[in-house]
């Protein structure tokens, strides 16, 4: 009788993450108050965990996770923002596998990989804040929402992730059915402060 034998899988490295396009492709606004433009691609993960698990997660991810409201913790092209008390969205360069690098981690967590779920967008210019503030609540003032500053909240009817990455510029990280209602808010937000 002969031996049967099975094919051999391939190795985790053999496959390539997807890649998805921008659903704000060609997009763009722009004018001397602000622009707003589609970010970049990236790898992302909602990561939920008990405080016991942090240690174990941020050895894993080689950063530690921050811990307290509006932070976020960076390591070269990594970053975790704290969205709650057990609650971080992680960031990394579009080929980076985030879920790879906790594979090994035993201690209790929840992580999902999100990339392809949200879109950024990026608004920069001397009248960012009052672009934002065409549909977010929050004071983005420097003094209360200084450079690195990071939080979850809302923009018009859309919930997103604000983060100040530079003093006059913000990242949006929405939910990709969501994007196009937050740049045309932004837009507009946008062409108002150009007017004020």
């Amino acid at each position: 009788m002969a031996k049967r034998t099975q094919p051999a899988m391939p190795s985790a490295s053999a496959f390539s993450l997807p890649r998805r396009d921008s659903v704000l492709t060609g997009r763009m606004t722009a004018s001397p108050a602000v622009t707003v433009t589609p970010g970049g691609q990236s790898s992302r993960i909602s990561l939920r965990a008990p405080e016991k698990s942090r240690a174990a997660l941020s050895r894993a991810l080689g950063l530690k996770l921050p811990e307290q409201p509006k932070t976020i913790a960076q390591a070269g092209s990594r970053t975790a923002i704290w969205l709650g008390p057990d609650e971080w969205l992680v960031l990394d360069e579009p080929e980076v596998d985030l879920m790879a690098a906790l594979a090994s981690v035993k201690a209790l967590h929840s992580a999902a990989d999100v990339s392809h779920r949200n879109q950024a967008i990026m608004v920069a210019g001397p009248s960012v804040e009052a672009t934002l503030n065409a549909g977010c609540p929050l004071d983005l003032s420097i003094a209360a929402f200084p450079v690195n500053a990071a939080t979850r909240t809302v923009l018009g009817k859309a919930e997103i992730v604000l983060w100040r990455t530079e003093e006059k510029t913000f990242r949006v990280e929405c939910w990709r059915s969501f994007a196009d209602y937050c740049f045309t808010l932004l837009a507009s937000g946008a062409r108002d402060a150009a007017m004020g």
